[in-house]
């Protein structure tokens, strides 16, 4: 067993942000496993993280071998995360100031696009346990098990093998056809995923919204947790309601209220629209 290990963290962070990055939509492979703990896993490798006494430690639960370095990017844990909350208008932005002093330390992972990709195809009129459930049960029938009640992603190219009827029998419902059908278009493609992330976002957004059943927000989902494009900014019913209530949108259409945010919250909108999504659903700030 291994033993915990000091994770050098350069800018603040509190149990709320933590807990709001692992639990609060942008990934569904963590899960707590007390209120200062977690298990997940991210490319296939498992690992534990603890917060206690405002550090923040890791360890390995098995014989897998990762490094510090790699879970510190996967977390954002550089010196350029406190650079980009500074870019952020929240000096101007009270509602905006509001959730980055109440989340100090939340972030966006950098995730592997073509699991986000799957989930957020799954994400459609579920909840985030929901979610997990459903995409487990993928992961369960066609991954490899990694140990501690995790599983990795399949990959496109074995779901591609996978029929739809198949997809059905594990509740995915209508998403079935989606998956299945996306499957069928990028699975025999080894360079799709890294050819997509390599584009501007713009580029890369018209592409993705090429697939079947992945519609704008599915694709600003996926660039924004998936490929480390900031500039996407998701909306959901969370953000419409923020967007609505705080900046007077409501009769914004989804692309005019995309481009308010790039021009309002700057490069790092994707990273606003965390601070904003996740202090909407805590009931941090207060929408009509």
């Amino acid at each position: 067993m291994s033993k915990w290990k000091e994770l050098a963290r350069p800018n603040n962070l509190s149990i709320l942000g933590l807990k709001e990055t692992l639990e609060g939509g942008q990934t569904f492979s963590w899960c707590p496993t007390s209120t200062i703990t977690w298990i997940g896993c991210f490319r296939s490798k498992v690992v534990e993280l603890k917060f206690k006494d405002g550090m923040l430690f890791w360890k390995t639960p098995n014989s897998g071998t990762i490094t510090e370095e790699e879970i510190k990017d996967y977390l954002w844990l550089d010196s350029e995360y406190d650079g980009a909350v500074d870019q952020l208008p929240w000096r101007s932005d009270h509602v905006l100031a509001k959730c980055v002093k109440a989340l100090p330390g939340l972030t966006i992972l950098n995730q592997p696009l073509d699991e986000v990709l799957f989930y957020f195809i799954l994400s459609s009129a579920k909840s985030i346990p929901q979610i997990k459930e459903i995409g487990s049960l993928v992961c369960q029938k066609w991954g490899k098990s990694l140990g501690n009640n995790l599983w990795s992603f399949p990959g496109w190219s074995k779901l591609s093998k996978v029929s739809e009827d198949e997809f059905r029998k594990l509740k995915l419902g209508y998403r079935a056809k989606y998956i299945h059908n996306v499957a069928q278009v990028v699975g025999n493609d080894p360079y799709y995923f890294s050819t997509i992330s390599q584009l501007s976002y713009i580029d890369a957004k018209s592409e993705l919204i090429r697939l079947p059943g992945v519609g704008p927000k599915i694709a600003d989902c996926a660039l924004l947790f998936g490929a480390t494009k900031t500039e996407a900014f998701p909306i959901d019913t969370w953000i419409a309601k923020v967007l609505d209530s705080h900046y007077g949108l409501e009769s914004f259409t989804y692309s005019q209220k995309a481009l308010f945010a790039r021009k309002h919250f700057g490069l790092f909108c994707g990273l606003a629209q965390q601070f904003l999504f996740s202090g909407e659903r805590l009931g941090l700030i207060k929408s009509k």
